[in-house]
């Protein structure tokens, strides 16, 4: 009976010891994965805001982007200030409230637009903190009720321009309009290899010394000439900077400017002579007795002119009168014989007969 009570005991003792140390390997398990310090006394403070914005419990509590600790409870405050309806306790650690000033907000925020919300506290600038069951201020979460809204607009936005692209897509793989015709028609195909061909045979050309291209590119001697060119230019230059030849005295030389300018003075004097009516060119130009006399005596030849075309006196007889015409031809082909019989037989009208009394 003593065995037996030894033994039970025993057993009593190593299944206490067993679950100590199940209880120790526990405890120190979660000091090494947890977050929270089971030793350290947690506090509560508090926050009142519009709008839940899908926050659940147990959502971390951040400190400027810091996790300090935990969401406790969201329930209804039942006040009627519209940016009192809710009220979310939180759950941190004592000694993070030194680092949390009385001025601080607190704001509902998320990783992206569709990630998990958690509370965020910015820092404020008091140098007095929050205490225990204190209420921290908070920022209007309609702002963040926008900005989700404002991010689906964006995703519908951005699913139509997709379907768009799909569209798009979709035409240029069946061969439909210029882009999907270059990647599908073999004919487009087969003429842009053509025109690179052209292309690259027109290359070969211009590296080759044939045509006037390739001549004018690939020809040294054209080159050459051209040099020579710029050369005798170049010494034609200096030669005319240096006063050399005609045009080189002309630029360099003062006498030939001087006489230039007395030849232009000569001109300038002339022309004031004719306007002002000096000598017989500008008595011409200027007077009027002149005019009237030249003017006279055009006249008379026009009439003149006149009396001959209408066949007065001896020229204008000669002129329109063919009877004195022939019979002046006819004279004047007498005389011509006269002279030809002279010419001939001079002594026929040289003879002279002398007689004496």
């Amino acid at each position: 009976m003593a065995i037996e009570n030894r033994a039970t005991w025993a057993r009593l003792k190593v299944g206490i010891l067993a679950i100590f140390a199940m209880i120790i390997l526990a405890v120190l398990i979660f000091l090494i994965t947890g977050q929270t310090n089971i030793f350290e006394h947690q506090v509560m403070i508090y926050t009142y805001m519009a709008d839940a914005a899908a926050l659940t419990t147990g959502a971390p509590v951040n400190l400027d982007g810091i996790p300090i600790g935990k969401v406790s409870t969201i329930r209804l405050s039942g006040s009627k200030d519209p940016m009192r309806l809710v009220r979310i306790d939180m759950e941190l650690p004592a000694h993070t409230l030194r680092d949390i000033p009385s001025d601080s907000l607190a704001s509902i925020s998320s990783a992206n637009v569709l990630g998990t919300k958690y509370i965020n506290i910015k820092s404020g600038k008091s140098t007095m903190t929050v205490g225990p069951d204190q209420e921290i201020p908070s920022v209007n979460t309609g702002q963040i009720q926008d900005l989700v809204e404002q991010g689906f607009g964006v995703m519908n936005s951005l699913q139509d321009t997709v379907q768009r692209v799909d569209k798009i897509v979709g035409l240029v793989e069946n061969g439909q309009g210029s882009i999907g015709k270059l990647l599908v028609d073999e004919t487009l195909y087969n003429n842009l290899l053509a025109i690179l061909a052209q292309v690259k045979a027109l290359a070969d050309t211009l590296n080759s010394d044939k045509g006037t291209l390739g001549i004018l590119l690939n020809n040294h001697e054209l080159y050459d000439n051209f040099v020579a060119t710029l050369n005798r230019a170049d010494t034609m230059l200096q030669q005319l900077q240096a006063g050399q030849g005609t045009a080189g005295k002309f630029l360099k030389d003062p006498a030939v400017y001087n006489e230039i300018q007395d030849t232009v003075k000569g001109v300038h004097l002339l022309v004031d002579n004719l306007n002002a009516g000096k000598g017989t060119a500008g008595q011409l130009l200027t007077s009027e007795d002149l005019s009237n006399q030249l003017k006279a005596t055009v006249a008379k030849i026009d009439s003149i002119i006149d009396k001959v075309n209408s066949g007065q006196g001896t020229i204008g007889q000669l002129l329109v009168n063919q009877q004195l015409y022939d019979n002046l031809n006819g004279a004047t082909r007498q005389m011509h014989l006269l002279m030809q019989d002279f010419r001939a037989n001079p002594k026929k009208f040289l003879r002279i007969k002398l007689s004496i009394f």
